[in-house]
């Protein structure tokens, strides 16, 4: 089951947060519900006794308008059959994420399963480690300008999106960040300074780790650009490289052993992470 699978109401509630925005998954997940039900000749009020949630909500996720909790996912699969169909289909479940840029969600989404994440990044602060008022900072500087409700609906996904250090502590998180952009002072000195100390927060974390890459480095594996890992629990590894107004997740396991290797370069390359929180401390205090 999927972290965003989860996300939902309590186990039997009928108050689970609507999509505003309906995800394809949403929808074909609602779909298939609804003919395993009526294959079973259940109308939905019956359908919604058995598994103990109201028609309303039983009509409401058949229409992808709401995420199902696992409990309904789990006594629906029995209701219907116990096939694994619905099992296997939430594993896929996302929501609409109208804050996220459409050749992001899938990453994202994957995010949430892995068992470890790397990130390089060598043009703003990582998405995950950034503070509120810096993700809005680096959303005022979007060209073409942002509509207030595109800026918030962003601001918002990314600190949705940044729970999930705190939310899955079993789960590695490392960053590696060039020096010159915790030293730019994006939106001021002090948006500098509250992000600085957000990121010396999450570093304080066991399943952080935050190197900087020092600017006076003469070897360097990632003059690529950024670059964005992640391996599954069942060991399957995948990347992430995102340009201008695009990304690309890349599969080829021999492309994707490289990629791992670059990344394993840059982290002996950069700052351990005592020196790293040391050099940070530093350029907050001149701040």
């Amino acid at each position: 089951m999927t972290t965003s699978t989860v996300e939902g109401a309590a186990a039997g509630g009928d108050d689970a947060e609507r999509e505003p925005d309906p995800s394809d998954s949403l929808r074909t997940f609602g779909a298939v519900v609804q003919a395993l039900r009526e294959h079973a000749g259940l109308s939905r009020t019956e359908f919604g006794k058995l598994v103990g949630f109201s028609k309303h909500t039983v009509e409401s996720v058949e229409l992808g308008r709401r995420m199902p909790d696992e409990a309904f996912v789990e006594r629906a699969e029995e209701a219907l059959g116990n096939t694994g169909a619905l099992r296997k289909a939430a594993q896929y479940l996302s929501r609409g994420e109208p804050g996220l840029a459409a050749w992001f969600r899938r990453w994202a989404r994957l995010e949430r399963l892995a068992a470890n994440l790397g990130t390089y990044e060598c043009r703003l602060i990582p998405g995950l480690l950034q503070s509120e008022d810096y993700a809005r900072a680096a959303f005022d500087n979007s060209i073409p300008p942002l509509a207030d409700a595109q800026m918030e609906a962003q601001a918002v996904a990314r600190m949705e999106r940044q729970e999930l250090i705190r939310k899955r502590p079993n789960t590695a998180f490392s960053f590696v960040v060039e020096e010159h952009i915790v030293r730019r002072r994006l939106g001021g000195d002090e948006v500098a300074r509250g992000q600085l100390d957000h990121m010396l927060s999450l570093a304080e974390l066991r399943n952080v780790s935050v190197q900087i890459m020092p600017a006076d480095t003469v070897c360097h594996a990632g003059l690529d650009g950024p670059l964005a890992l992640l391996e599954m629990p069942d060991g399957k590894r995948l990347a992430y490289s995102e340009g201008q107004k695009n990304g690309r997740l890349i599969t080829d396991a021999k492309l994707v052993t490289v990629l791992h290797q670059r990344y394993a370069t840059l982290r002996a390359q950069a700052l351990n992470p005592v020196d790293s929180v040391g050099l940070l401390r530093r350029i907050r205090g001149a701040l």
